[in-house]
């Protein structure tokens, strides 16, 4: 069965490139380019989300940051493994304070984003 990744990205180049290269690799991928996808994340039960830190369309304050630990210290999310991708200098500090499991580094490699996944979420069987 294919592991569920939702993917947060506001910017649509990086978002559809994510997109293709994780469903290349058999996972089932939902996306969306802001975080009101999360108020309806029971509905999908991912596996993983890689969750842009700065979301250019947001109507709060909140970042990915804050929306990891949001998830973090949720009983029915903490379970969910969140990745946070940005690239600002200090991308490790931020995924540390938002409790996120990990962090992409942008520009990322492709290897890289699909070694994080397999990491998190496992190897997606077809």
């Amino acid at each position: 069965m294919a592991k569920k990744i939702l993917v947060i990205e506001d910017d649509k180049d990086i978002r559809d490139t994510i997109v293709y290269v994780l469903e290349e690799e058999h996972y089932e991928v939902i996306a969306s380019e802001d975080a009101k996808i999360l108020k309806r994340i029971s509905d999908f039960n991912p596996d993983l989300i890689l969750l842009d830190n700065w979301l250019t369309d947001w109507k709060s304050d909140a970042n990915g940051q804050q929306l990891s630990k949001g998830l973090k210290s949720n009983p029915a999310t903490s379970h969910i493994p969140v990745v946070i991708i940005s690239a600002v200098s200090n991308i490790k500090e931020i995924a540390e304070a938002g409790d996120a499991d990990g962090y992409i580094r942008k520009p990322f490699d492709l290897t890289e984003l699909i070694d994080i996944v397999k990491k998190f979420a496992g190897v997606s069987v077809v």
